[in-house]
Formats: C-alpha cells, sequence, structure tokens
C-alpha cells in the first residue's frame, strides 16, 4: 500500500510528505522545508529507504532542510528547473523575511518535468507542471491522490504576487487540477489535506460560488 505522513516543519507550518511503500519499504520525501530532525524522526520510524527529494516549487520553506536531510539518508534532490533562480536564493529570502540564517540547499541532481513518472515500490507518481505560484511550480499525482504544493490549499489558492508568479498561469494550473476526480485527495504545501470535489464547491476561489470563474471564458 502507498502511505503518507505528514510532518509539518518550520515557523510557516510548511508541510512535509513522505510518501513510500510500506511492503517494498522505500518512498520519497515531496518537500522539506525545515527541522530535519523531525522528518528524519519519522523516516526512521517507518523503516523506509529514501530514494530521493522532490520539491514541489523553490521557496525556502519547503527546501531549507533538504541539505541535511540528503546527507543524512545519501539520496538525490529534483526540482523543476525553472525555479532554479528562486532555489538559490532560498537563504537570503529566509534571512529577509524572517531574520534567520540557513545554508543554502544545495544544487539539484536533475530537474523534473511535466510528466515525469516517479517509481515508488510498487506504485508510481507523476509529476503535472502548474506554474503561476512560481514558474517551476510541480504537483504530484498517486492513484488517487495529489500533492499540490502552494497551489492549491483547503479553502485558498496560491499566492502570484511573488517574484515568478502569475495570475494567468495560477487560474490555468487550477483548471487541469479541477479536472482531476472529486474523489482525489489534495495534499497541500500548507494546512490540512482537502479533496477535489470539496473544492470544486466550497473553495472562495476557485468552488461554484468562487472569485475565479474557472469554468468561463477568460
Amino acid at each position: 500500500m502507498l502511505l503518507i505522513e505528514r510532518v509539518v516543519v518550520g515557523p510557516l507550518m510548511s508541510n512535509a510528505y513522505l510518501v513510500f511503500d510500506n511492503v517494498k519499504g522505500e518512498g520519497i520525501l515531496i518537500d522539506a522545508g525545515d527541522d530535519s530532525e523531525k522528518i528524519i524522526e519519522t523516516v526512521e520510524k517507518n523503516k523506509i529507504r529514501v530514494k530521493a527529494i522532490y520539491a514541489t516549487h523553490g521557496h525556502f520553506d519547503h527546501v531549507l532542510a533538504v541539505g541535511e536531510i540528503k546527507d543524512y539518508f545519501e539520496c538525490k534532490f529534483y526540482i523543476h528547473r525553472e525555479d532554479l533562480p528562486i532555489l538559490e536564493k532560498a537563504a537570503e529570502s529566509c534571512k529577509k523575511l524572517l531574520g534567520r540564517d540557513y545554508s543554502n540547499p544545495p544544487n539539484p541532481d536533475g530537474y523534473i518535468k511535466d510528466g515525469d513518472k516517479i517509481t515508488v515500490g510498487e506504485y508510481e507518481i507523476k509529476v503535472m507542471h502548474t506554474p503561476g505560484h512560481t514558474p517551476g511550480s510541480v504537483s504530484y499525482l498517486s492513484k488517487d491522490a495529489v500533492f499540490t504544493g502552494d497551489t492549491l490549499f483547503a479553502g485558498a489558492v496560491g499566492r502570484y504576487d511573488f517574484p515568478g508568479g502569475n495570475l494567468e498561469q495560477l487560474l490555468d494550473s487550477l483548471k487541469k487540477l479541477l479536472k482531476l476526480p472529486d474523489s482525489f485527495s489534495v495534499y497541500p504545501g500548507h494546512g490540512p489535506s482537502t479533496t477535489i470535489g470539496v473544492e470544486k464547491v466550497h473553495n472562495p476561489f476557485i468552488g461554484e460560488r468562487g472569485l475565479y470563474r474557472l469554468n468561463e471564458k477568460r
């Protein structure tokens, strides 16, 4: 079975996810923003071999623990190429916004792109490019769940007013996500999980009475 464990990390309460095949004993980490010791503890509690760390995007609150975790598990790190400039300024952004000193994340071992497939034990996870919050934002799709980073939240959508953000791209990405089955679980970069069906109805930005009318031509 493909299992998911969420670890809430850092002052911005970012979600790090351990996604793993409990039979094969292997998994991946989606986002590693802070508190590396908490993430490592979760991995070791489940006795999982971490294959790689995959970022949903390059903002500091999703990548600043990558270096320590990568070294600890001797695993690889991947991100979309278009977020490399944001990744390279992660420590600088953290210092500016939070006044905290961190080392920059390591250089990626490779880059992911739309349509890539990631093997986790007997399961497969697909990469969907969902820009708008950042140019290289991606979502990760399993058979019945999607990890949306800061593109879609429970009751909210991603900001587009940071450098590299783009409202038109964000709305197009949200339209792609809302085409997924209503039963799909949504695991966002912050806050609680939800489902595609719930967000279609109740999200004040994209729901039936939402601010953005995604079913209308723009």
